[in-house]
């Protein structure tokens, strides 16, 4: 064949199986290069490269480039060349982003409002769910939402093929303008044209955010990214944040301008108890849409429990975030009056009120022994609890300052430090390269002082420039080595079953020699065996099956009986009349297959054969045969009946 498309652990089996050269190999090309690395390929990847000849041109395709990819190219490329379309910013200047702080048990009713109110009729949305029982759920509670000639379809990995393509036509053709998906459509599906993008939950991972999102605000068009945020899912927007390289803008009290892009708010309870009044009346009518609720509501604890976890810094941020101190987002606010503002205020000001008093001063007199040693204990801690205050007070004035802005933590270092390295790397560098941030994104950028007393030529910092990053990119998690993530197949894509979540939990096994269990480093297998590169690969790689193979079906008697038959046809052919020795076939070729007229008939003639024995033709044919021989016995002999006398042929024998 002229053409190969395999998995790269396929692909190098049967090459050290069967010992196979690639030699005439001129063009390989590794399409989602970075998938490929976190999966744990790049050993067969390299081995495969090993058997390439040197002339080969190489071609990896990735959306993000990680640091492996940078490193591979340095050890197994010759004069690479990088191409990249637009690397002054991770997201596209088209794109807005909107992050909703809402509870867990909100989220379907403010899709439904998000749905129905916020995206406009006509525009293509695509919203990712977690699993595909969110899916199936979030179609059939849209009911409400085709009542009003809004139609959604689904798409999830196990779905069957013919339905899979018949969903995407209807929603590329525009039946249906909103398409619930896994994170199977983040990579593996081609949507152009998006307007705008959900995220119902949120990714565990910048990368998979930027694959998501990725797919509006495309070819000079705009778009809108929204997402919707529980609270256990705080940390994964710090850590998108640290990631992008962006601050986070937080809606506070005072107006906010309406087109404000990257600003997390919540959304007005008002809006939140009219779409759960609507779908409260569909749950009560149909049994249906209950159970589909309870089984999404248990594959989200699967999915809770299996997702990676975050970084302990944003951990730590999002415990300090006050979320009781942030606004509405200017999404919604515009959308009410002062009036209504204020009463929206009123109720969340009930809504976070706190007693100060504690349980034993409830109801208790002065000469209750509890109230007593309350009073106590406040007299003697009154400084940690002033101290205490006096901090919660000083955030809420840095706060009123600063509205919401927390700054972020990567800058110009670790630009300039990805640069440094490609340029180290990479023979030529194609593309734009990066350009300073403009004084309109968010705000002028101050020149950073390094402080005195840091000797940059000898200082060596405890982090890299782009750790944040890298963080984001990297194909293991931080603190676990890379053969665990790759054993876990947990990656950027959650999987959206039951078994598939399971599947990617990390197994723990008993050491024998530690006592205790330990986690799987996917290093099970020790043996190792050379390859002719020399390279080491795993023993399972070599169980010379094709030998085995080889050895039950006879192949390689096979081809000597053929050998042998023709040097007979050579011999044969010197003692035929008027014909010189037929030349032996060339070594290699396949053996011509037609027949001719004669072995035609010869086979026609045993296959006619076959069919009159297999039919009784045999036991007719004896018959037939006994009762011939009967008459020739009566015609030799003369004898007929009622004749007494012998025949003349019986005396002359």
């Amino acid at each position: 064949p002229c053409r190969i498309i395999a998995t790269p652990g396929r692909l190098m089996h049967v090459a050290v199986e069967m010992n196979l050269k690639l030699q005439s190999v001129e063009y390989v090309v590794f399409d989602e290069a970075d998938r490929l690395f976190e999966m744990g390929f790049a050993e067969q990847l390299q081995e495969i490269i090993a058997r390439l000849p040197e002339s080969h041109q190489t071609v990896l395709f990735s959306a993000t480039l990680p640091k492996l990819l940078v490193e591979f190219a340095r050890a197994g490329l010759t004069e690479p060349m990088l191409i990249r379309l637009d690397v002054e910013s991770k997201l596209s200047e088209q794109l807005k982003l909107a992050f909703f702080h809402v509870r867990g048990d909100d989220k379907p009713a403010v899709l439904l409002h998000l749905l129905r109110s916020v995206v406009k009729p006509q525009d293509q949305t695509v919203v990712f769910v977690a699993t595909k029982h969110h899916t199936e759920y979030l179609k059939e509670a849209s009911g409400l939402l085709t009542a009003q000639g809004i139609h959604c379809t689904h798409i999830y990995s196990s779905l069957d093929q013919t339905a899979r393509k018949i969903n995407i036509a209807k929603f590329s053709q525009g039946k249906c303008p909103v398409l619930l998906v896994t994170d199977v459509a983040a990579r593996g599906l081609d949507i152009p044209m998006l307007d705008n993008v959900i995220n119902y939950s949120f990714p565990a991972k910048g990368k998979l955010f930027l694959h998501r999102v990725g797919r509006v605000a495309r070819a000079g068009r705009s778009g809108t990214a929204y997402s919707l945020v529980a609270p256990d899912e705080m940390p994964y927007v710090f850590d998108l944040h640290l990631f992008l390289g962006r601050p986070l803008v937080l809606a506070g009290a005072q107006e906010m301008p309406t087109g404000a892009d990257g600003m997390l708010g919540r959304v007005p309870q008002s809006l939140v108890d009219d779409e759960e009044c609507l779908l409260l009346t569909d749950h009560e009518g149909s049994l249906e849409l209950r159970s589909l609720r309870r089984v999404a509501a248990n594959a989200h604890k699967q999915y809770a429990r299996s997702r990676p976890g975050p970084s302990p810094e944003s951990i730590k941020r999002a415990k300090d975030l006050d979320v009781s101190q942030l606004g509405i987002h200017p999404l919604f606010s515009a959308r009410f009056e002062d009036t209504e503002l204020q009463r929206l205020k009123l109720v969340d000001s009930i809504k976070t009120y706190k007693s100060k008093a504690t349980i034993f001063e409830i109801n208790a007199t002065a000469r209750t022994l509890a109230s007593t040693v309350m009073r106590s204990k406040r007299l003697r801690d009154r400084v940690l609890i002033e101290k205490y205050q006096r901090g919660q007070q000083e955030k809420r004035a840095a706060a009123l300052k600063a509205p919401g802005l927390l700054p972020a933590l990567t800058g110009a270092e670790e630009k300039e430090g990805e640069e440094e390295n490609l340029q180290d790397v990479f023979s030529t560098v194609v593309g734009r390269k990066r350009k300073r941030g403009r004084e309109g994104e968010h705000g002028p950028r101050k020149k950073s002082r390094q402080p005195a007393q840091r000797d940059e030529d000898f200082y060596i910092p405890y982090r890299p420039k782009d750790f944040e990053s890298e963080r984001g990119l990297s194909v293991g998690g931080e603190g676990s080595p890379f053969e665990q993530q790759a054993a876990g197949a947990v990656l950027d894509l959650m999987g959206d079953e039951n078994h598939n979540l399971n599947k990617s939990k990390q197994q723990l096994k008993w050491d024998r020699k530690k006592k205790r269990f330990v986690g799987q480093t996917g290093q099970e297998d020790k043996k190792k065996v050379r390859t002719e590169s020399g390279r080491y690969i795993s023993s399972s790689y070599k169980n010379n099956l094709y030998e085995k193979w080889k050895q039950k079906y006879k192949v390689d008697e096979r081809d000597e009986d053929e050998d042998e038959d023709r040097r007979g046809e050579q011999v044969r052919g010197k003692h035929r009349r008027g014909h010189g020795p037929r030349p032996p076939p060339a070594r290699g070729k396949v053996r011509s297959e037609l027949k001719n007229k004669q072995q035609i008939l010869k086979q026609r003639k045993a296959a006619a054969k076959q069919r009159f024995l297999q039919r009784g033709g045999l036991k007719r044919l004896k018959a037939r045969n006994r009762q011939r021989a009967q008459e020739l016995r009566q015609m030799a002999f003369g004898r007929r009946a009622g004749a007494t006398k012998k025949g003349k042929l019986r005396k002359r024998m």
